[in-house]
């Protein structure tokens, strides 16, 4: 599907998987208005970039994503190891993402660990967070625990 019809029909309705694809399809763009349809529109939406403030609003963070492109036209950021928590109305995604940095040496790689979070609104899925931590040059590994067979 090409990107305009994917961005329109998850503006529509789609699902919290589309937003998330055009919000990262806009990152790696540069495309501020494609990235910001993403979002509800709301007051208490909030966004943290890596080591970053809490930016809380629409204004607040389409402003932190035009000050990002215009330093380097695009982020090239890819999202990989989707966890999921989903109910009728939001969904939590859990991504690792895989960051291009070109740099005087060639292109170099760093990651991410980001949380976004998605509520159904009377527009569609749309993201009302987005948290990412500050990033390391070493892919992350997962850690699994099993839960105790007794709580208490």
């Amino acid at each position: 599907m090409p990107t305009r019809t994917k961005l329109r029909a998850a503006a529509l309705g789609g699902s919290a998987d589309d937003i998330e694809h055009a919000f990262y399809e806009a990152l790696q763009r540069g495309d501020i208005d494609a990235l910001m349809a993403c979002w509800a529109d709301e007051d208490e939406v909030f966004c943290v970039h890596p080591g970053g403030p809490r930016l809380v609003g629409t204004g607040a963070i389409r402003a932190a994503f035009e000050q990002m492109f215009d330093n380097g036209g695009r982020i090239d950021a890819q999202p990989a190891r989707v966890r999921r928590i989903e109910s009728l109305a939001s969904s939590v995604h859990n991504v690792l993402e895989r960051i291009e940095v070109l740099t005087a040496e060639g292109p170099k790689h760093a990651f991410v660990l980001a949380t976004n979070v998605y509520h159904k609104t009377p527009q569609g899925w749309r993201m009302v967070a987005h948290h990412a931590s500050p990033g390391t040059s070493a892919e992350p590994t997962e850690a699994h625990h099993e839960a105790p067979a007794f709580l208490h």
